[in-house]
């Protein structure tokens, strides 16, 4: 808690100075900066192959209504991730890309970045069905979740990095949304879980 509001006091005094820097050259970001915003767009990439799955594996009402949240606003942030990393001229990681799947981090690699599905999980989750599916859907985006938090944690650890006004204001809102979700996907399976043991 002391390490966050440091690290928005510090945000805060910079953001002037920031906005000066940026109107001369391209914005400044940490190497751990770019890092988080190239992982999380992989990261989103499987949430959004996970969520697609939703309308023809049976999910009930409920599940497809979360599907379609997370689709849309994984989407539009995956967007402005590429948008970030273009603006410094770093490479912007695109999953329609053919390519894309064999970058770090995606299903099938070793090199998995926190909560991330591996292809084995990736098919358990596709052959499920109606009931098992949706409890193997919130199971597992629940821990895709929680990896996206440890990313968070471990880029505001990373000294230096996060302190951009874009990408601490984008960070510390992955980590209320996501915690959020957590509460309301525990929920869910607690529910799905009390209706199979009656």
């Amino acid at each position: 808690m002391v390490a966050t509001v440091a690290v928005a006091v510090c945000a805060t005094t910079f953001r002037p100075l920031m906005r000066e820097a940026g109107a001369q050259s391209a914005p400044s970001s940490s190497a751990a900066d770019v890092h988080f915003m190239q992982g999380m767009i992989a990261h989103h990439a499987q949430a959004l192959v996970m969520a697609a799955m939703a309308p023809t594996h049976g999910a009930s009402a409920k599940v497809l209504l979360l599907c379609k949240k997370i689709a849309i606003s994984q989407h539009d942030e995956i967007v402005m991730m590429q948008n970030w990393l273009t603006e410094r001229n770093q490479r912007a990681p695109d999953p329609k890309d053919p390519h894309f799947n064999e970058m770090p981090g995606m299903p099938g690699m070793q090199d998995m970045m926190p909560g991330m599905l591996s292809a084995e999980q990736l098919e358990q989750l596709d052959q499920a069905k109606d009931t098992a599916f949706d409890r193997l859907f919130l199971t597992f985006m629940i821990q895709h979740h929680q990896g996206a938090l440890t990313m968070v944690a471990d880029l505001f650890a990373s000294p230096g990095a996060g302190q951009g006004a874009d990408i601490f204001r984008y960070a510390t809102d992955v980590d209320a949304d996501q915690r959020a979700e957590i509460g309301r996907m525990q929920l869910m399976l607690n529910s799905s879980s009390g209706s199979q043991s009656r």
